[in-house]
């Protein structure tokens, strides 16, 4: 019988910690696969954030960073070692609120970088606290009642500021909630790589992801959540991106 699908190359063949529902292995599969099909494992060095999203699974070179500071070791990488493709995988809490100076920085110097940020609105691992990017109202262990505009600020969209800084080349937000979502979601990772590959400068893309176990619903729930509340307030596309890669 002839295989058709099978794990990507740059996977590791071994089970993930991931709870039931969660958006991790889908958005890291997909990383994998762009890095199986443009021929860069042998070449690509990732820096995992802290929290749920980490580089353990993949069949590189990696290294985990300090809370937030991943886009600073991998610019320190990538200086040292200009010919290889260097990427972060953050969540949202790790990218936003204490990495939020780092990955800004990164962009305004136009550090040839990927960062690839899962966006679950909130800090997962550690108990599910609000993050900057937690939705008006949602309650969290640290917003019991919601999170209120008075309190807590409005949610952070870090993929627009991004864009804003010059040396910031292609920006994108996407999803996983869905097979059509998903699907564009890999072609923007494979045109942040790209961006990389030429030498243009920073790239950028965050995925919506969901996390059932700390939003308290069923991963259908959760993919719905994305789709119906979420990106009302994220809305997905293509931020800014130069004209070869578009």
């Amino acid at each position: 019988m002839e295989k058709v699908f099978g794990r990507p190359e740059t996977y590791l063949d071994t089970p993930l910690s991931f709870c039931a529902g969660c958006s991790h292995g889908i958005i890291q599969r997909l990383v994998a696969e762009v890095i199986d099909e443009m021929g860069l494992q042998d070449e690509t060095i990732g820096v995992g954030g802290i929290g749920c999203s980490s580089c353990r699974f993949f069949d590189i070179d990696a290294i985990g960073g300090a809370h937030g500071r991943a886009p600073a070791i991998a610019t320190g990488i990538k200086r040292s070692h200009p010919d290889k493709t260097v990427f972060t995988y953050q969540g949202d809490g790790d990218c936003t609120a204490i990495g939020c100076s780092e990955v800004i920085h990164a962009a305004a110097r136009g550090e040839k970088i990927t960062v690839v940020m899962a966006n679950n609105t909130n800090f997962a691992m550690t108990g599910g606290q609000m993050s900057p990017t937690t939705l008006m109202g949602q309650k969290t262990t640290t917003t019991p009642a919601g999170r209120s505009a008075e309190a807590n600020g409005m949610p952070l969209k870090m993929a627009e500021m991004l864009a804003l800084q010059e040396g910031a080349k292609y920006v994108a937000r996407v999803s996983a909630a869905n097979t059509k979502e998903i699907a564009k979601t890999k072609k923007a990772l494979r045109k942040a790589f790209e961006v990389q590959k030429s030498g243009e400068g920073f790239s950028f893309v965050e995925v919506l992801s969901s996390c059932p176990t700390i939003w308290g619903v069923s991963p259908v729930e959760a993919v719905k959540r994305i789709e119906e509340e979420v990106t009302e307030v994220y809305p997905l596309g293509e931020i800014k991106k130069p004209e070869e890669v578009a």
